[in-house]
């Protein structure tokens, strides 16, 4: 089993999975549509003065503006796994000689554990899904466009290679002004690659796996 096929284990699950297959930084969809996906930095409004404030809000709305097409803005939030830091901090402490730095780096463990272990710290990742779907190519009425969207289980559709270098052109080209339009914003952001890909969705369809996903 590659690890692509993990992101769509078990039949119960694959129902709900949209994604054919990874590659070159793109996600291929069942229905021929492609996604590309941003990892974005952040900005605390509340850290900023009014005019700045003020300022980011305005930029915001014509980043909002700047786009005839949709765009997904995704905050993914996770508990904090403070496990492999603490257990590098006690191999280090196994071989410390200097008495005071050993006590020292003992009482630093027991404080992280006892601090994670009342206080749920949370990880926030902040992503921007940018796509480009065949459909848009095609005239259909506004209910079709709807109705091919909610489908549960879109009929698959086989996707040339000739196709998908033809459709990655024209959504490489709404990366390119989405990283553009995010900058004017005050953030910085970038395409998240194969592996990076895989490692995501894994990890979402594998919330309590702390496995990580690489390609073969």
């Amino acid at each position: 089993m590659t690890e692509q096929d993990k992101i769509k284990k078990g039949p119960a699950t694959q129902e709900f999975v949209l994604v054919d297959e990874i590659k070159e930084g793109t996600v291929i969809l069942k229905n021929g549509g492609l996604r590309a996906i941003l990892m974005c930095g952040s900005r605390n409004l509340e850290l900023e003065s009014i005019d700045s404030q003020n300022a980011i809000i305005s930029a915001y709305a014509d980043f909002i503006n700047s786009f005839d097409w949709p765009i997904q803005i995704i905050i993914h939030s996770r508990k904090l796994d403070v496990g492999p830091y603490l257990k590098t901090l006690e191999e280090k402490l196994k071989v410390q000689e200097n008495e005071l730095l050993k006590i020292q780096t003992a009482e630093y463990v027991d404080f992280i554990r006892s601090f994670v272990t009342l206080s749920d710290i949370m990880v926030k990742r902040f992503y921007v899904c940018v796509p480009f779907d065949p459909i848009e190519s095609k005239t259909e009425s506004p209910v079709e466009k709807i109705s091919s969207l909610i489908t549960r289980t879109p009929e698959k559709t086989s996707l040339t290679e000739e196709k998908f270098k033809e459709y990655q052109t024209q959504l490489l080209q709404r990366v390119e002004h989405t990283i553009l339009a995010l900058a004017h914003v005050g953030i910085k952001s970038g395409q998240l690659q194969t592996n990076e890909l895989i490692e995501l969705f894994y990890n979402l369809y594998n919330p309590n796996d702390i496995a990580t996903a690489t390609t073969s």
